[in-house]
């Protein structure tokens, strides 16, 4: 697939449209509308049995939805993954981890957007103050017994992708 022209369509500080005029293999032209947003970091906090959680309202769906603690850097801009997963588990949770690993990478949505996440393991948790954005000020937290995370899935109570991709993550590496 080759791009023959791009154009912006609309920009704010967390994310960008653009509309791609392409051209497929077969000679045939299109377009795609492509969202384009930074890499985000996704961590899992697990102490013991436990997981934590946050809880907060998704303005895109109109509803509060539980998930792992998540996000961005400000403006767009790339970071380590490693201190963005670091700074997120801070901000969100008041968590500080005493050990972080990689799990794994995951796609938001390919098939219109560009952004990519990384998913990490906190433990050695230890507890502080958090320190969320203004958009977070909603924000609730719960550590969650993992049977009862596994039920809340079932239950339609958690359903961002993300985390439940990222839990499946977990499962895998611990059945290494």
């Amino acid at each position: 697939m080759q791009t023959l022209s791009t154009r912006q369509v609309y920009e704010n500080p967390w994310m960008r449209l653009r509309e791609d005029k392409i051209r497929r293999a077969d000679g045939s032209e299109g377009i795609y509308a492509v969202v384009d947003k930074p890499t985000y970091a996704l961590i899992i906090p697990l102490d013991g049995d436990r997981l934590h959680m946050v809880e907060q309202f998704r303005y895109p769906i109109g509803l509060r939805r539980w998930e792992f603690p998540q996000g961005t850097a400000p403006g767009m801009a790339d970071t380590d993954p490693l201190e963005l997963a670091r700074r997120e588990l801070r901000e969100e949770t008041g968590l500080r981890a005493g050990r972080m690993v990689e799990l794994g990478l995951l796609d938001v949505a390919a098939g219109m957007s560009s952004q990519r996440g990384r998913v990490f393991l906190a433990t050695e948790l230890t507890e502080g103050p958090h320190e969320r954005e203004h958009e977070e000020q909603d924000m609730r937290t719960a550590w969650i017994e993992r049977k009862e995370f596994e039920a809340m899935i079932q239950r339609e109570e958690v359903t961002d992708a993300q985390s439940i991709a990222a839990y499946a993550m977990l499962l895998m590496r611990e059945r290494q």
